[in-house]
C-alpha cells in the first residue's frame, strides 16, 4: 500500500484503516496493509474452512480470501460492492472481505483503549484495543487471532520447544511486553519449557516502562530485566516507542531488546534496527527467539 503518511520511529503513534461491516466500525493498523482492491472474483477452496472464500490471483501472487464477516458472525450476502484488504503478518500475505473502507486515521497508541477480558480475554474477543472516533467506537481487531482461529497452524510454534525440557534452569531475568493474554501465557510456558524460569509479564509497552523505570530508581535493574522481549502492537506504549525510551535512557539503553511481533517485514526491520534493536522476529518463531535468548546468554553482554 502506498503511504504517505511517515511515521518517525518509535513516536508512539500508530496508523489505522477504518472500514465498516454490517454496519460496524473496525480498524487495522496500516502496517499490516499492502493494498486496498475493488471486490473480484474469487476462486472457492473445496473443503475448506467455512470463513476461507477461496483464492485470487492479484499479478501473480495466489491470496487467501477470508469472509470478514463470517469470522465475525455476520451475513455477507451481496458481495459485488465490497472490498478486499490485502495484507502481510507474519510472513502470510491473506486478504480479507469487507464491506466499505472509510480511510486512515493517525492516532496516538496512548489513545487506545485496551479491551477488557470480557471483551479479549483467552478464548473469547478477537479486539485488540478500541479507539474513539468521533461519534463512534472504533475496535481493532486482532487479526493474527482471526487467522489463527482459522488455520491453528499459523500459531505460535510451540513444538519447536520440544525436547528442551533437560536443560539447565536459567534465571537471567527476563522482561516481556505482550498484549495479549493467551500469547503470553504460550511464550511463558514455552521459555519455562526452554529453561528461562525468571520471568515478568506486562500487557503493555506503559506497563513495562513504568517497571523499568522503578527498577533503575530502585537500583534494581540487573536483578529485574537483564533482557527484554517486546511485542510492536501494543495499546498505551507500542514496542518502538518502548525500545526508543530505553535506548535514550542511561542506566537502562545497555538492556539488550528482542522485538517478537508479527509486524516483521523489510520496513518495519529498518525501523527497529535504527531504534536500537539486537533481534527481531516474527511470532511463530518461538524456536527462533530461545536460540536469540541463548546468544545473548552466552554472550559478553552479561559478562
Amino acid at each position: 500500500m502506498d503511504n504517505n503518511i511517515l511515521l518517525e520511529s518509535g513516536s508512539g503513534e500508530l496508523e489505522v484503516l477504518e472500514f465498516v461491516i454490517n454496519g460496524n466500525h473496525y480498524g487495522i493498523n496500516v502496517e499490516k496493509v499492502r493494498e486496498i482492491l475493488t471486490y473480484q472474483e474469487i476462486t472457492p477452496v473445496p473443503n475448506s474452512h467455512p470463513c476461507i472464500e477461496g483464492i485470487f490471483m492479484p499479478r501473480g501472487d495466489i491470496i487467501t480470501v477470508i469472509d470478514l464477516f463470517q469470522a465475525l458472525g455476520f451475513p455477507n450476502v451481496d458481495k459485488r460492492n465490497n472490498f478486499l484488504i490485502v495484507t502481510n503478518f507474519n510472513n502470510l500475505n491473506i486478504a480479507f472481505d469487507v464491506q466499505v473502507v472509510l480511510g486512515i486515521h493517525r492516532v496516538s497508541w496512548s489513545e487506545v483503549v485496551k479491551s477488557d477480558a470480557t471483551v479479549s480475554g483467552p478464548g473469547v474477543g478477537i479486539a485488540t484495543g478500541i479507539i474513539k472516533n468521533r461519534d463512534n467506537l472504533l475496535i481493532i481487531l486482532d487479526f493474527e487471532r482471526i487467522v489463527e482461529g482459522i488455520c491453528p497452524e499459523t500459531s505460535l510454534k510451540v513444538s519447536q520447544i520440544d525436547g528442551l525440557e533437560s536443560r539447565e534452569r536459567n534465571e537471567i531475568p527476563i522482561l516481556i511486553a505482550e498484549d495479549s493474554m493467551m500469547l503470553c501465557q504460550l511464550i511463558k510456558d514455552s521459555l519455562n519449557r526452554a529453561g528461562y524460569t525468571k520471568l515478568t509479564i506486562k500487557n503493555n509497552g506503559q506497563e513495562a516502562w513504568d517497571y523499568l523505570c522503578e527498577l533503575k530508581k530502585n537500583n534494581g535493574v540487573e536483578y529485574g530485566a537483564k533482557c527484554i522481549i517486546t511485542d510492536i502492537e501494543m495499546p498505551q506504549m507500542d514496542g518502538h516507542r518502548l525500545l526508543k525510551l530505553i535506548r535514550d535512557t542511561e542506566g537502562l539503553k545497555h538492556i539488550p531488546v528482542v522485538i517478537f511481533s508479527s509486524l516483521i517485514n523489510d520496513d518495519m526491520k529498518r525501523k527497529g534496527e535504527l531504534l536500537g534493536a539486537n533481534a527481531q522476529m516474527t511470532k511463530p518463531e518461538i524456536g527462533k527467539l530461545v536460540k536469540i535468548l541463548d546468544e545473548l546468554v552466552a554472550s559478553s553482554i552479561y559478562g
